[in-house]
């Protein structure tokens, strides 16, 4: 199914999976990652591209399998950075020929140490989307509660979030945030621009101290006072600070969806059980306010 016109009937659920660095023991591992977040009903799973495009051919099995073998709508990340327009045709043919019909178009950022010329011929992900347009894919597209890094302000990021909706994007996702104020911010103001798709909050629990410096690094999410207060006083008790990160996760969807959010994305970074963990505190939430719009 078309996303776009799933969130036209409902709130969704959807979870990020990436494809592994490696077959056999890792594959397999994924799959069945797949296979149980298919028990919580997800609207959509979507997959990565992987660091500079090295999976881009493992991203097209993955969504072959979340799309033909798990029988639920996949999500198949291009990045245009590090690709070239014969290997996004190539990708676009593949997909098509599996018949999956959405595709998450981004730049990408520029992996540590990548060495090839990086945006050769996607300098932007509205290249890649006009690129992509005439495989007839539903288009969604990446935005920043917070702004883009390579951006001076949030209102220099909306307006190529607005190039992004005027060259077929139909829907957003946005990078994780911890403080739900900021995304409000990006809903309001790109309201005020005349952007109309839907935005999708994301969503990633934080349960271990250690990677707030790599969250910070990746995509400069703040951490507010009250959250970081309790990582740091927490942080030598590993099984309390799980319960912490979940129990926030489960505040900001709570909060999220009453303030009008059409549906969640979980970065639940192949693994199953961070899904259940959160889905099974949301149960009555997903089944009452996720059915119908």
């Amino acid at each position: 199914m078309r996303i776009d016109e799933i969130i036209k009937s409902k709130r969704t659920l959807s979870f990020e999976v990436f494809p592994p660095k490696k077959d056999g023991e890792d594959k397999e591992k994924l799959l069945a990652t797949i296979d149980a977040l298919t028990s919580f009903s997800p609207d959509f799973i979507s997959v990565t591209y992987g660091a500079g495009g090295s999976n881009s051919k493992n991203t097209v099995e993955i969504a072959d399998y979340i799309q033909n073998h798990a029988r639920v709508t996949a999500l198949a990340h291009i990045t245009g950075g590090p690709s070239s327009p014969e290997t996004v045709s190539s990708l676009a043919r593949s997909l098509r020929e599996r018949n999956i019909e959405n595709v998450l178009c981004l730049r990408g950022d520029k992996p540590v140490g990548y060495e090839a010329e990086y945006c050769k011929y996607f300098a932007h992900a509205t290249d890649l989307a006009a690129f992509l347009a005439t495989y007839g894919f539903t288009l969604g597209a990446a935005c920043y509660p917070e702004g883009h890094a390579e951006c001076a302000s949030l209102y220099d990021d909306l307006v190529n979030m607005k190039k992004k909706e005027e060259s077929g994007a139909s829907f957003f996702i946005t990078q994780i945030f911890y403080d739900n104020s900021y995304y409000y911010r990006l809903v309001n103001e790109a309201r005020r621009i005349g952007i109309t798709s839907p935005i999708i909050p994301g969503i990633m629990p934080l349960v271990n101290p250690k990677n707030i410096r790599r969250i910070k690094e990746m995509c400069g999410s703040t951490i507010p006072l009250n959250f970081r207060n309790m990582i740091e006083i927490y942080a030598s008790h590993p099984a309390v600070m799980e319960e912490i990160g979940f129990n926030y996760a489960v505040y900001q969807i709570i909060d999220l969806i009453a303030m009008g959010a059409p549906g969640v994305h979980l970065y639940v970074m192949n693994n199953a059980r961070t899904a259940r963990a959160v889905c099974s505190r949301l149960e009555t939430v997903f089944h009452e306010l996720f059915r119908t719009v």
